[in-house]
């Protein structure tokens, strides 16, 4: 039987990560983790970041960014389905990006916003989501925002490293800015879709994630009879 998978471009990075099973039975099954409090702060910096880039060029994002300005900001994407070959099932990407930034040469960059210290291996762990967003806006779902070609890809990550007082009696943050670029590899990233699929394809859930709380929870719950 076949079947065409919603996939989210954050699902794809954490939660298949974290816990294969987790992540079949949210896509399968349609049982999800139960949603967990996010403090409210980080979703006020994540905009206060995205209102403080709005506008602005390029390089004041990254000075290894050719000359270019942010264009849109926080849009929902979809992509049209997407097939493999010896594969009765396909899938789509539905999600919202935080950035775009237009270049001169009319291409298109994708960023991401991160309040973290910056670490090279962010650069592989959030490829798959920034590749979701680039693969939705080049092949977009009828009707849905297309934006090609995505020429580049990469988070930009603001550590708080000091705060000081202003003049007006407010106290002030300031953060370590770094850009950290993605390669762009769309068929590296459709061989990893394509073995997303295959794990959907399968009729029971994969083994759980080694250090998933959330199933060794349901087996505790299993065992005592919950």
């Amino acid at each position: 039987m076949s079947n065409t998978w919603k996939l989210s471009p954050s699902d794809l990075t954490f939660l298949w990560d974290e816990c294969p099973r987790c992540f079949y039975l949210k896509v399968v099954r349609q049982f999800g983790r139960p949603r967990a409090p996010f403090p409210g702060i980080f979703g006020q910096i994540d905009r206060l970041m995205k209102v403080f880039f709005e506008g602005q060029p390029s390089s004041g994002i990254s000075a290894e960014l050719p000359d270019g300005a942010v264009r849109f900001g926080e849009m929902w994407v979809r992509s049209r389905p997407i097939s493999f070959p010896h594969r009765a099932s396909s899938c789509y990407i539905v999600g919202k990006f935080d950035t775009v930034v237009e270049f001169a040469d009319s291409t298109f960059g994708i960023v991401d916003f991160k309040t973290s210290a910056a670490k090279p291996e962010h650069v592989d762990f959030y490829s798959r989501q920034l590749h979701a967003y680039a693969y939705a806006l080049e092949h977009p779902a009828p009707g849905s925002l297309a934006l090609s070609p995505v020429s580049k890809l990469g988070l930009l990550c603001v550590e708080p490293v000091n705060m000081d007082r202003m003049h007006d009696g407010q106290i002030a943050y300031f953060g370590r800015v770094t850009w950290l670029e993605c390669p762009k590899d769309e068929e590296a990233f459709l061989r990893f879709l394509d073995s997303v699929v295959a794990v959907l394809e399968a009729p029971s859930p994969p083994d759980a994630g080694e250090k998933c709380t959330y199933c060794k929870y349901r087996e505790d719950a299993r065992v005592n009879g919950l």
